[in-house]
């Protein structure tokens, strides 16, 4: 797969080392090395899965629970995790799984994460169903972009002290590339650090080159990316502007930057977007 070059492209294995050892990211987790292991075999299965994340018995709640969560809007109760995986697909319970993972590697530090997991959580979900709604990608990797896209602020954070106030002026500053304003400042950015973490934790190439690019919005009109990559950029877009409709905003900065670039390669017309918009923001108050 080919993609744009980009000055915060991990390329170099010394300074991807290097940066990996500084931020602290965490490894990947046995559990989802076992898992990534059976799901590469020619025909994974559901039961050996459902062995392996037995294992651990706090995760095995943990899936269960967000399984059977209206989120999914599954017409049958799972009781057993095998029965999970078997309702709704091998992939889908391995996306909910590491991104379970990541919120128990990641939290433990002195920075209250709880409304950074809610966000991940609905930007999932926003990838989730536009990415069903338009027909792009599976719903395993949106999830799995949607809640990794941003997993790189919670280990900045904890590394540096003054990143709080570095990723408030990014987030409203209306002209500056996000990561621009966090390169500046730590010479490195949320983009590049989740795109290592993807990388280590064995995680979609499409999902770990998305992560990276998702505030560069030239790569929606560069044609030697990978057009998967591109479609995900596109889609969180509009999941940033459904998400801030949903909180009362009603300016994205994101979308402003974004927003055209991400229509044109979606093939969206002002009405399509507006329409899918509102379906997307009927969707979040369904859950309440």
């Amino acid at each position: 797969m080919t993609t744009v070059a980009a000055p915060a492209q991990p390329v170099d294995n010394a300074v991807e080392d290097a940066l990996m050892r500084s931020i602290r990211i965490p490894p990947r987790p046995s559990l989802l090395v076992d898992l990534q292991r059976e799901l590469a075999l020619t025909d994974p299965s559901p039961r050996r899965i459902a062995r392996i994340i037995g294992n651990d018995v706090g995760m095995s709640g943990a899936l269960l629970k967000l399984a059977n969560s209206p989120y999914f809007g599954a017409a049958r109760k799972a009781k057993s995790v095998e029965q999970a995986i078997n309702f709704l697909g091998i992939n889908q319970c391995a996306a909910l799984l590491t991104g379970l993972l990541a919120r128990a590697a990641i939290e433990g530090n002195e920075n209250d994460l709880s409304a950074f997991w809610d966000m991940s959580a609905r930007r999932a979900q926003a990838l989730v169903f536009t990415s069903h709604k338009l027909r792009i990608a599976p719903p395993d990797i949106a999830h799995t972009f949607g809640l990794f896209c941003d997993i790189g602020v919670p280990l900045l954070m904890t590394r540096f002290p003054d990143y709080a106030a570095t990723f408030a002026d990014a987030s409203n500053d209306a002209d500056a590339v996000f990561t621009a304003v966090e390169d500046a400042r730590h010479s490195t950015n949320h983009a590049a650090i989740g795109c290592l973490l993807a990388r280590n934790w064995g995680l979609s190439p499409d999902v770990s080159w998305a992560i990276l690019h998702h505030h560069d919005y030239r790569v929606l009109d560069d044609d030697a990316t990978d057009d998967a990559v591109r479609s995900l950029v596109a889609l969180s877009v509009l999941a940033e502007k459904g998400i801030q409709r949903y909180h009362g905003n009603h300016v994205s900065l994101e979308w402003e930057k974004g927003g055209e670039r991400a229509c044109r390669h979606l093939g969206l017309s002002p009405d399509e977007t507006a329409d899918l918009l509102d379906e997307l923001h009927e969707t979040f108050h369904l859950e309440h």
